[in-house]
């Protein structure tokens, strides 16, 4: 399977983590989180929102790469503002999903993008801090991406900074039932998809991507995953999906997307 074969199925799969949210504002952060959110607001969840990146909902989704050639004449189709005030109502009132790209998570769901490295003071690698994903992570869904899947994503321990909630029943604040400590949805990488539908929130597989195996997947996973029977293949896109994709995407930027 080519490059451009394997990100389109992944896109695809990313796409079905707003399929049944309604009117939520989607946010895909990243090429692929960003696709993935446009194909599901053109064609699976019409009711979807996002905005422009800048301030303003738009009624259809915008296509990516520079105004030139197929994009020369795309003018945003702008419906109503959206600023940081309505962002922040949306946020703290859960109607928000996010698809991030973490550069680490643990078996929990807890996610970094802070940096890496156990010693905070010194840290052998200084990423983007925690930013606003604890806020977001304790208030609205979240879906993962990774596009190299490898047990340096997947960490055996827990993450060297716990930049968002998880399922770690150790940090449980008091009064909480790990239910109400964070909403967490898909986790697609260039080897699966997953989710957290296993015993006790354990991270699942639920689809391998064509030719890989459930043992491929769990040597490049640092921790234990629930496999539950026959997993099976995740879906190649359809025909309408791809012509979505070509006008979602007409320079073709997503074919290196997972380099």
């Amino acid at each position: 399977m080519s490059e451009t074969n394997l990100v389109d199925r992944l896109i695809c799969a990313a796409a079905q983590a707003w399929k049944d949210d309604g009117e939520v504002l989607a946010t895909g952060i990243g090429l692929v989180p960003r696709l993935a959110a446009s194909l599901c607001m053109a064609a699976i969840n019409r009711d979807l929102m996002m905005t422009d990146s800048e301030a303003w909902l738009v009624s259809e989704p915008v296509p990516v790469g520079p105004r030139t050639g197929p994009l020369a004449d795309y003018r945003v189709q702008r419906e109503g503002h959206m600023g940081f005030q309505r962002i922040f109502d949306n946020v703290w009132g859960g109607r928000r999903h996010a698809m991030v790209g973490p550069t680490q998570i643990d078996r929990w769901g807890q996610a970094n993008i802070s940096m890496i490295g156990t010693d905070h003071r010194r840290p052998k690698a200084q990423m983007l801090g925690v930013r606003g994903f604890p806020g977001n992570s304790a208030n609205h869904a979240n879906s993962f991406f990774v596009p190299r899947h490898s047990p340096k994503v997947f960490v055996a321990g827990e993450v060297d900074m716990v930049a968002s909630v998880g399922f770690n029943p150790a940090r449980l604040p008091r009064g909480w039932r790990l239910e109400e400590l964070a909403d967490l949805r898909l986790v697609v990488t260039d080897l699966c998809v997953m989710d957290f539908g296993g015993p006790d929130h354990q991270m699942r597989l639920r689809s391998l991507h064509p030719g890989v195996s459930v043992e491929q997947v769990r040597q490049a996973t640092g921790f234990e995953l629930f496999v539950e029977g026959d997993v099976p293949t995740t879906p190649e896109p359809t025909a309408e999906q791809l012509q979505w994709l070509q006008r979602l995407d007409p320079h073709g930027l997503r074919a290196g997307a997972l380099g």
